[in-house]
């Protein structure tokens, strides 16, 4: 049968075609005179969203995030759409919000049928490569061709990696041991009984100084690697390259250059932090010095991320890139680090469910520029498909982005939503519209913040009688978007 070339090209953004397809794809587009577009996907992991010295963040250093937000657009009001890993994460790679991507939890894995970015731009004729963390949770490549993770960089350490095994304390595939939790079910840990005990009281270091050398950390291996690509594949043909740190995620233990920068006695506690309050993980924290230190290393952390962010960045100058490279950079979720007595994530206040969202389109983004506008990670993946001309995936809950990159400064009235822990008992929801953002609780009931005037979310308006029917459109609004199916949302139905 006579196959045309647009049959053709629809196979492969089925994902079905072979690669060479792909460069058959490419040279067609390339004698068409399409100039190729290249993109950086920079990721971290556990990132506040004011986290930046170009936010105001009086302990946050770091210089290299803050020229990419000089040199292009910072979404201030950038929301993950789950503050846990693996779903948050999924939704990016998607454009799809858990409960349609599948990945609710950190246990589960996106699901085969579900395509990526990377079968989007793999279709395109891109090189698509993963170096870095992405907590995939199974063995499944999700349309990468190009991919080095955890399992990977323990091999570059070999019998290094103990070090590693004696800072986590404990498996924790959040961390990279184990990648794949699977591969010891059954089994056991393997490190148990090998690792040095370090005193602590939970199962989490509080924070201190690595034991490890600085060329040897996780971050270093994803800058190292991410520059390698660059070097040897940034010129065979248009790419998209995501690099994906661990960092500032646990363990809070930092390369001595950069713990050198942080002593815990300059950090201020928030005002909302609450010494009763008990992190099951790290325990230690009630006391405020170990509160304070372990500040002062995620801080360190964030600055060993933005040195490693910033190699990246300079071999795109390097390599002469830099002027055809989409750049973005973004984190899966936020961090609590004391605020409302709470550390790491799994909450839907600000700290926790913001993410930092900077974008550079050369020719398209003005320089320093803010948007207001409050965004969604489901809105990244159509972004740089119409920024690249790369046919968009059918069905996505994000619209792109693009309009506000042009018109930064002209904010615009959106609605945006995250999820936690769907199907179980303590679900929850959220709905951001506008300056006011309602959480949701299966069987304990509603928060209502007016983000405008009580930007750290102290005063909960939700039963307040005048805020009655604000609650009631917030809402109506949230269950047009997803009705909660669990049982204690009942009461709550309109």
């Amino acid at each position: 049968m006579h196959m045309t070339r647009k049959q053709f090209l629809s196979i492969g953004l089925a994902g079905q075609a072979p690669s060479l397809a792909a460069a058959v794809r490419w040279a067609g587009s390339a004698a068409a005179g399409r100039k190729p577009r290249n993109v950086l996907l920079l990721m971290s992991d556990q990132h506040r969203p004011g986290a930046l010295g170009i936010a105001g963040d009086p302990y946050a250093r770091t210089p290299h995030l803050d020229h990419l937000a000089r040199s292009g657009v910072r979404f201030s009001s950038a929301y993950c759409t789950n503050p846990v890993c693996v779903p948050s994460r999924m939704s990016i790679l998607t454009g799809l919000y858990a409960h349609n991507h599948g990945a609710v939890g950190n246990e589960v894995p996106l699901p085969f049928r579900v395509r990526t970015m990377a079968h989007a731009f793999d279709a395109a004729g891109y090189m698509t490569a993963l170096v870095g963390k992405m907590h995939f949770v199974d063995a499944q490549t999700h349309g990468f061709a190009y991919r080095l993770d955890f399992n990977d960089w323990l091999q570059f350490l070999g019998p290094k990696a103990k070090l590693y095994a004696d800072e986590l304390g404990q498996a924790n595939s959040g961390s990279g041991l184990p990648q794949i939790p699977a591969l010891w079910s059954g089994y056991g840990d393997p490190w148990r009984g090998a690792r040095k005990p370090d005193g602590r009281e939970g199962p989490v270091q509080t924070g201190g100084v690595s034991k490890m050398d600085e060329r040897d950390h996780f971050d270093s291996f994803v800058a190292d690697e991410s520059v390698r690509f660059l070097r040897e594949h940034g010129r065979e043909q248009p790419f998209l390259l995501i690099s994906s740190f661990l960092k500032p995620h646990d363990p809070f233990m930092p390369a001595e250059r950069f713990a050198r920068m942080y002593q815990p006695e300059d950090m201020r506690l928030p005002d909302s932090w609450n010494p009763a309050t008990r992190h099951a993980a790290t325990p230690e924290l009630r006391d405020p010095q170990l509160a304070r230190l372990r500040m002062a290393m995620y801080y360190a952390c964030l600055a060993q991320m933005d040195d490693c962010a910033g190699r990246a960045l300079r071999a795109l100058d390097e390599f002469g890139l830099a002027g055809d490279t989409i750049v973005l950079y973004v984190s899966d979720h936020g961090e609590m680090l004391g605020e409302h007595g709470l550390w790491a994530k799994f909450v839907f206040y600000e700290p926790s469910v913001g993410v930092p969202l900077l974008i550079r389109v050369p020719g398209v983004t003005p320089a320093d520029a803010r948007c207001a506008t409050p965004v969604s990670l489901t809105q990244i993946l159509p972004t740089l498909t119409e920024l690249c001309g790369v046919p968009t995936p059918r069905g996505l809950d994000g619209a792109s982005l693009v309009q506000d990159l042009r018109a930064p400064g002209t904010p615009r009235e959106t609605t945006v939503f995250s999820e936690y822990h769907n199907g179980r008992p303590d679900a929850q929801y959220m709905i951001r519209k506008g300056g006011f953002k309602l959480n949701l609780y299966a069987n304990r009931g509603a928060e209502l913040f007016d983000l405008l005037s009580d930007p750290h979310e102290m005063n909960n308006l939700a039963e307040a009688p005048e805020s009655r029917a604000k609650v009631r459109e917030l809402k109506q609004a949230l269950f047009a978007w997803y009705r909660p199916p669990e049982a204690g949302f009942s009461r709550e139905l309109l």
